[in-house]
């Protein structure tokens, strides 16, 4: 028998999604909108939209001449991918290793990467500054690349491992009929589990972005500061120039928003698959 009130459940759903979505994404489109005006017209129509009277980019033209913001753009681009890349290669091998062959140590390896998930990375701070002294990486854009590759691999493999378990035997039997080697089987599992590589670039990506902690300690030299970073100093400069620092704001967070939108196909996509699995 139909329930009567389905409908209404459904109007009532989506329009407690509508509404939350419009409550996260305000204070980020006042941001950007804002950045835009004049700055009296921030404070006296702080809702409006820059129209011909009131449309401005002097905060715009302030970081251009008093900060570095493409050399930060570039250095968080260049950490985020890297790192995002090297995630999803180790953690992929590893997962199709966990997920193919049966030997003693995996299901330790499983727990230990489990431990992972659980510890914080941040723990480990002091032991991380020590090894990046030895090894000469201070102020690189390498040791926070390895420094979020290893952040991200537990949860990575974890997702992936499951994701992989799914693949069907007799296709991967197939191909060793056919000679196919590992590796080519593997190649051949990538394509498969997509969504799943998708979640995990989306979800390892946000927090490499706008993480703070550290960029602050291993690579806070002007050559290799990342956006965020680059941000709170600047605006610790600018605390009074609200159209600078509308701008620094706008600038840090369009990027992750962006590639956000990029992979949050996979990633509604991953979460189905797993969620009907």
């Amino acid at each position: 028998m139909k329930n009567p009130f389905r409908p209404l459940q459904v109007a009532a759903t989506h329009f407690v999604l509508m509404a939350y979505t419009a409550l996260a994404l305000f204070p980020v489109l006042l941001v950007a909108v804002n950045s835009f005006k004049d700055k009296l017209v921030i404070f006296s129509s702080p809702y409006s939209l820059p129209n011909g009277k009131t449309f401005t980019l002097v905060g715009y033209q302030t970081l251009a001449e008093g900060a570095h913001f493409d050399r930060y753009f570039l250095n968080s681009l260049v950490v985020a991918l890297g790192s995002i890349f090297l995630i999803l290669f180790v953690s992929s091998l590893a997962s199709f290793a966990l997920s193919e062959y049966t030997f003693k140590l995996n299901t330790f390896l499983s727990l230990f990467l489990a431990v992972g998930i659980m510890v914080p990375i941040r723990l480990g701070t002091v032991g991380i500054l020590e090894l990046a002294k030895q090894l000469h990486l201070i102020d690189t854009l390498w040791i926070l690349i390895l420094v979020y590759t290893a952040q991200g691999i537990p949860l990575a493999v974890f997702v992936l491992t499951q994701f992989m378990r799914q693949v069907p035997r007799d296709l991967k039997d197939a191909a060793r009929i056919d000679g196919a080697g590992e590796y080519r089987i593997y190649s051949l599992i990538l394509p498969l589990v997509r969504p799943a590589l998708g979640t995990v670039a989306a979800i390892s990506m946000i927090p490499i972005w706008n993480d703070l902690w550290f960029p602050l300690i291993l690579a806070s030299s002007d050559k290799s500061k990342t956006i965020v970073l680059g941000a709170q100093v600047f605006l610790g400069q600018f605390v009074n120039d609200y159209n600078a620092v509308l701008a620094a704001l706008t600038l840090a967070m369009l990027p992750a928003v962006l590639l956000y939108l990029i992979f949050s196909q996979q990633l509604i996509r991953g979460l189905t698959s797993g969620a009907i699995r």
